[in-house]
């Protein structure tokens, strides 16, 4: 009797705590589903891409490097010095006097080529982004050259090491614009995308509060 008893099957009861109410079976299946922030997307630095082909159209290729002409056009008072000193350089910009004097003829062309650039190229979405971006840079790069004169303006000595500072300001800024000309245009004839030190980030963000 006490074997049997002690070879008989353990019976135990469990009580059962029911988590959710049966009342709700919903809340059985529902989830909480936690969002994540997004990461924020660096921006690429911009390449030239054309109709699927890894180079700008030669149209866009043409007009992109025309438009370097203009902020060394509007600062070639800049060379005074240069061009008396260094005769390779004038055979240089021999070729492009004619040009010259039209731009200089009429005091307001300078401002009515910013307008022109600004509200037909940059603002204009019919243009592509290659275009929009040298426009941009070559914008940016003749508005730069207000500071030189001003300070020349408000600086004007005669001679002394005073002169010798202006004319080396005047080089220095001559020289630069020379070298924006050269490497923005041939860059461009080239389906390449110029990005000139400084200038380039300037008008990223000039042209992203444009028209993207």
């Amino acid at each position: 009797m006490a074997m049997s008893n002690l070879l008989s099957p353990l019976s135990f009861t469990v009580k059962s705590f029911p988590l959710v109410s049966l009342r709700h079976p919903s809340l059985l299946t529902r989830t909480t589903k936690l969002r994540c922030p997004k990461p924020r997307e660096r921006r690429r630095p911009f390449t030239a891409q054309s109709k699927g082909s890894n180079s700008a159209d030669a149209p866009d290729r043409l007009i992109s490097a025309v438009c370097y002409f203009y902020p060394f056009f509007d600062g070639i008072q800049y060379g005074k010095y240069v061009l008396t000193q260094f005769t390779p350089i004038q055979l240089l910009i021999q070729p492009l006097v004619p040009a010259i004097r039209v731009f200089k003829s009429f005091p307001f062309n300078g401002f009515l080529v910013f307008l022109t650039l600004y509200f037909v190229v940059v603002r204009n979405r019919n243009f592509s982004r290659y275009v929009r971006f040298n426009t941009m840079q070559a914008i940016v790069l003749d508005v730069l050259l207000i500071f030189p004169d001003l300070l020349e303006r408000s600086f004007n000595p005669r001679d002394g090491p005073g002169l010798d500072l202006v004319m080396s300001l005047d080089s220095t800024v001559f020289l630069f614009l020379l070298v924006c000309l050269i490497y923005g245009s041939s860059s461009c004839l080239l389906g390449q995308v110029p990005r000139l030190p400084i200038i380039a980030e300037a008008a990223d963000r000039a042209k992203s509060h444009v028209a993207g």
